[in-house]
């Protein structure tokens, strides 16, 4: 079986934003989807989320898994795939993700510390698409630009998207829908 897991950002919850949008229009066809909710989201520790995300993947070792993740959410996954991975993992959404340290937010830099293990991660996984908009005021446009040069995904610009979330008047999201179709071929 074919299974999306939604994968929320910091301050951020299962059920925020385009996510419910995006679970209706997957059961649509057929997909079943699930919004993770992530330990403390207000305060994350990245062992805590990586646990999460494993918890479901390894239960589901017998389904085709699609992981999209938001804002914090998408380095959540990058870090899985870095310390983890799976073979039932067969591609990956990555929207407003930030890869590197900003000045913005102090409180996911735990999530931060080092950079990624690049070449590690594309050996895991070599389905990756990349939503972001193009005047982001929290992760600059040149992280998304990054993930995608380095993991040889295909970026999508949302103009005048912001942050992607419902605080940028996000409640759907269709790039999204079409971004899990697209990869899932």
């Amino acid at each position: 079986m074919k299974k999306v897991y939604l994968i929320h950002g910091f301050e951020g919850s299962p059920n925020g934003g385009w996510r419910p949008y995006l679970m209706g229009e997957l059961e649509k066809q057929d997909i079943y989807s699930f919004a993770l909710s992530m330990p403390t989201p207000d305060k994350p520790i990245m062992s805590e989320w990586l646990s999460e995300i494993k918890h479901y993947v390894d239960r589901d070792i017998n389904d085709e898994i699609y992981l999209l993740g938001h804002s914090l959410g998408g380095t959540a996954i990058l870090h899985y795939l870095e310390q983890f991975g799976s073979s039932n993992i067969k591609g990956a959404i990555i929207v407003s993700a930030p890869c590197t340290r900003t000045e913005v937010n102090k409180k996911i830099w735990n999530f931060l510390e080092t950079d990624f293990d690049w070449s590690l991660i594309k050996s895991r996984l070599n389905k990756f698409m990349i939503l972001h908009g193009d005047n982001d005021p929290l992760v600059p446009i040149s992280d998304a630009e990054k993930i995608s040069n380095e993991l040889n995904g295909e970026l999508i610009i949302i103009p005048n998207g912001k942050h992607l979330n419902g605080s940028a008047g996000y409640t759907q999201l269709p790039e999204a829908l079409l971004a899990v179709l697209k990869i899932m071929k």
